[in-house]
């Protein structure tokens, strides 16, 4: 989706006066490395800048298209590998507050690092191989597709000119920059230029505009994909658009939007002695039609720039017809679509290529379309999670907070009748079924494990709360020493807790339970104030 000029602000945070020299720079990305092609040691990490401990082998070769990609010239394109060690930033607990707010299809990566290419390859006769090959890489956890590619823009032919001078600044241009945080705007300087964020997460959908109704299916259900495309460019950009058709969504299984034979992941995801994982991966290399060829649905892509007559090629066909390379477009599954097909959406973009209307208006009509139909799904699941939780009457400050109601799936069925999708969709079809199914997908356990910890912390918020509109001097009155020192250790815990765990608190709800803790430790011994760390006085 298309977020523009609203992701940033000028003026600095106060946390942000205390970060240290290149923690800005880390903020955005973890590393910037060159590859460079050497005859000998085929690709090599030529350069970098600040820490590379990632798998460097994967980085080489997930930086080049594979060779019979044929790519002259300047080609972009991104990939997608996992993180080497789970080491914690020092930015962490900073990083997580800002991310917070930011939608799901822009959240931080956790265990994956995006890398963001820009290769060139051009005739150079002063070279033994004949061929000027190289990339500039930018590794980040952030899934800014379309900023770090327009960042790439400005940096890599600048690189290929001026070399390494100009790299070192672009890093000092980067670490001056503020840290990505929602609702903020602000322009970004870098190397004489200024950029302006835009978040672009769903790139054209052209190749399988005709299919995208039960795509949007697989997808949604985690199954297994394999997009087989001309370039690592229409691969990821094919990858990306898959995962985030189902915004606001989020795609909770892997997915690798260029995918190569050297990954570390490759026998993994390769194996023919167990079904094929829940993964979309996007792959150039011929030798994976054969390799690949058991998974259930494959989606063969052509040359992006005759979308039109391609799309008219675009077929469902039966997996056995995926026997030979040269295999025409199309997408091959034996799937049947839970939800009848949507025949309005197609005319209107099959209308809008016979007009030649412009990519971002198509891009708009699907990203509207993809949007409404997500919702249509999981409003319905929305309304009755929301019911699971106790009423607010039935928290008691005295008591623990109290538990969620259990998800059960018979239950929610039964809501279904009365308040499913058809109060929001035209769609017919098996919608029952298409629930059932997603129940037991890995988007369904990441959307219901993250709705839970929300309402959680909204029962602990809402416990805080109440705690602070009591009297804990006159209830105290009552307590010994002992009951009122534990009293003050489990307010300070549910402090700290709530601070760590940022809980949605009404303002000026833990100024309120600060003056509480204190005034109940004025109330004990001198002794016991030192113990409890009584606050220093005026």
């Amino acid at each position: 989706r298309g977020v523009t000029a609203n992701f940033f602000r000028k003026t600095e945070e106060p946390e942000e006066a205390l970060l240290l020299p290149w923690d800005r720079f880390s903020a955005w990305l973890h590393c910037i490395c060159v590859v460079g092609f050497d005859l000998e040691l085929g690709q090599a990490v030529e350069v970098r800048h600040t820490g590379l401990r990632s798998p460097k082998t994967s980085i080489c070769y997930l930086s080049f298209p594979d060779s019979n990609s044929g790519c002259l010239g300047d080609t972009q394109f991104c990939f997608r590998f996992r993180q080497g060690s789970n080491r914690k930033s020092s930015l962490g607990c900073f990083l997580e507050t800002t991310d917070r707010d930011a939608p799901a299809c822009l959240k931080r990566e956790q265990g994956h690092y995006y890398g963001y290419v820009y290769f060139r390859q051009v005739r150079d006769k002063s070279l033994k191989r004949g061929y000027f090959q190289k990339s500039l890489v930018l590794i980040s956890k952030l899934p800014y597709v379309n900023f770090f590619h327009s960042l790439l823009k400005i940096m890599a032919p600048e690189y290929f000119e001026k070399q390494e001078p100009c790299l070192e600044a672009a890093c000092n241009d980067i670490d001056r920059w503020l840290t990505p945080h929602p609702g903020r705007i602000l322009t970004l300087p870098i190397m004489g230029n200024c950029l302006v964020l835009t978040l672009q997460t769903l790139p054209c959908f052209y190749p399988v505009f005709f299919h995208i109704q039960m795509l949007w299916e697989l997808v949604l259900l985690g199954e297994a994909l394999v997009v087989m495309a001309p370039s690592p460019a229409e691969s990821s950009d094919t990858v990306l658009a898959l995962v985030n058709c189902i915004s606001p969504l989020r795609y909770c299984s892997d997915f690798r939007p260029y995918f190569t034979i050297h990954d570390s992941e490759f026998k993994e995801y390769t194996t023919r002695t167990q079904a094929p994982p829940s993964v979309i991966l996007g792959v150039t290399n011929p030798f994976f039609a054969k390799t690949l060829q058991h998974w259930p649905h494959i989606i063969r892509i052509g040359d992006m720039k005759q979308a039109g007559e391609m799309a008219k090629q675009m077929k469902v066909k039966k997996l056995k017809n995926l026997k030979t390379l040269d295999s025409k477009p199309g997408v091959y599954t034996a799937y049947k679509p839970y939800l009848n097909k949507d025949e309005d959406i197609i005319k209107q973009l099959q209308k809008g290529v016979q007009q030649k209307r412009p990519s971002a208006a198509q891009n708009a009509i699907l990203r509207r379309y993809f949007l409404e139909l997500t919702q249509s799904f999981i409003i319905p699941l929305e309304r009755y999670v929301a019911s699971l939780m106790p009423l607010q009457k039935s928290i008691s400050p005295w008591k623990s907070p109290p538990q969620l109601r259990p998800f059960i799936q018979q239950d929610f069925m039964k809501t279904l009748e009365k308040a499913g999708p058809q109060l929001t969709s035209r769609l017919k079809g098996d919608w029952i079924g298409l629930y059932r199914h997603f129940l037991k997908s890995p988007n369904f356990d990441g959307w219901f494990r993250n709705r839970r910890r929300e309402m959680t912390q909204k029962l602990e918020a809402l416990h805080l709360e109440a705690l602070c509109e009591e009297d804990l001097q006159q209830r105290i009155q009552k307590h010994t020493e002992v009951e009122t020192v534990d009293l003050v250790l489990k307010l300070k815990d549910k402090l700290s807790q709530a601070e760590r765990e940022q809980l949605p608190v009404r303002p000026g709800t833990l100024l309120k339970l600060r003056a509480h803790i204190d005034a109940v430790i004025l109330a004990l011994p001198e002794d016991l104030q030192g113990i409890l760390h009584k606050p220093s006085t005026p």
